[in-house]
């Protein structure tokens, strides 16, 4: 049994950690709530104490002959703060312990995260900012805020991400992968793009985008930056990502180059369609006795294609490493080895697709094909498995 400390600042979304608190109780984590004297006005410790089975409380004097404010950090396989306040993130930023929550973050010698919820305008404040810096630098894992609703009316950068997104992140920590990711900008096209006919038909594929998510969290879990663009896919946001939201190929190429100029890796694992209508109609198109007219089809720009070929003449800022999917169904490893000497990528994953493979599974198998190395396999397993293999190929080139 792993033993989680879950720290509550005093934020309006304290009630989500509740929801939080049961996804570690119900996966079998000995969870102890540690929150700040204020959170209690938000939640109270009867809450806390019923749904963790521990004793709660605030206060370095409570039980001194245990010595809590040292034991409790200790003997902690993870600690995370969700909310992490603005005045929390300042506070063990600058090594202050007046109550138990931040002594336990100094004596702590786990893994640590913060998932921070405030106002925007004090998420974006310089002081905030360094704050965060200061913690990532000193090796804690610090999610990036959602982007939705606040208190009130407002809207913006600082919203609680959602607490499944948080414990998937917390999950991949306590699995024990290192933050071999920090400090680094990833880029990650995810699902399957649509390529209009009329306002309501499309040209599409199967792509459901589980595969690009889980490369997604366990990036972040890894400490990195994540820009993820997401094409046409019905999923949470990964707790701490840029998500940038597309629906054709077009648009899918402007915003993964966009992003690209400042990334160091950028992981095309998107299903982009080939082809696209070479015309779309402005109205739906009716059904009559007559045979409808062909759709003419022209090629979708190769945006993997195109990436390798800007790193290749160095015409722009370009990542130093890129990431290919290929989906198959037959000549599986032929036409990879074709694919990544074609498309100038560093790694392709190849994974062979159909009914029950692959697309929206929960699993999945591939061989990752090495330019200049050995391919490597991976054996059917969860999409979170395959995702982590490819960042330990990734970080030992960015190595």
């Amino acid at each position: 049994m792993r033993s989680v400390v879950l720290g509550v600042s005093a934020g309006i979304a304290v009630y989500k950690a509740c929801e939080l608190l049961r996804l570690f109780t119900e996966s079998g984590h000995d969870v102890r709530v540690v929150p700040t004297r204020d959170a209690l006005r938000f939640v109270g410790e009867p809450t806390w104490a019923a749904l963790s089975g521990n004793p709660v409380t605030t206060e370095v004097w409570d039980s001194v002959h245990e010595v809590p404010h040292v034991r409790i950090g200790q003997h902690a396989d993870l600690v995370v703060v969700a909310p992490a306040t603005a005045d929390v993130l300042a506070r063990a930023a600058h090594g202050l312990a007046n109550d138990l929550l931040t002594n336990t973050l100094l004596t702590a010698r786990c893994p640590v995260v913060f998932a921070p919820a405030m106002h925007t305008e004090m998420w974006e404040h310089p002081a905030t900012r360094a704050n965060v810096a200061t913690l990532r630098e000193r090796g804690a894992l610090v999610i990036d805020p959602a982007v939705g609703r606040l208190t009130g009316a407002d809207s913006g950068p600082g919203r609680l991400p959602d607490p499944a997104e948080i414990f998937e992140i917390c999950r991949r920590v306590l699995a024990g992968r290192a933050a071999d990711l920090a400090g680094r900008h990833v880029v990650i096209s995810a699902g399957g793009t649509r390529e209009a006919i009329d306002p309501v038909r499309f040209i599409g594929n199967r792509s459901s985008g589980l595969q690009g998510y889980a490369l997604a969290r366990t990036a972040l879990a890894r400490g990195a930056e994540v820009t993820l663009v997401s094409a046409n896919v019905a999923l949470p946001d990964p707790a701490g990502a840029k998500v940038v939201r597309v629906e054709a190929a077009t648009e899918l190429r402007e915003a993964v180059l966009s992003a690209a100029g400042h990334a160091d890796v950028v992981v095309m694992a998107a299903a982009v369609a080939d082809f696209r209508p070479s015309r779309q109609s402005g109205t739906k198109i009716k059904k009559s006795a007559a045979e409808p007219d062909p759709i003419h089809l022209v090629k979708n720009p190769d945006v993997l294609a195109e990436l390798g070929e800007i790193r290749r003449e160095g015409r722009a800022p370009s990542p130093r490493v890129i990431v290919g999917f290929a989906a198959e169904t037959d000549d599986v490893l032929a036409n990879g080895r074709a694919k990544l000497e074609r498309k100038g990528c560093d790694l392709l994953v190849v994974n062979q697709v159909g009914e029950n493979l692959a697309f929206g599974t929960p699993d999945n198998a591939a061989v990752v094909l090495v330019a200049g190395g050995d391919p490597v396999e991976i054996p059917r397993g969860p999409k979170e498995d395959l995702a982590d293999v490819v960042w330990d190929l990734v970080a030992t080139r960015l190595a």
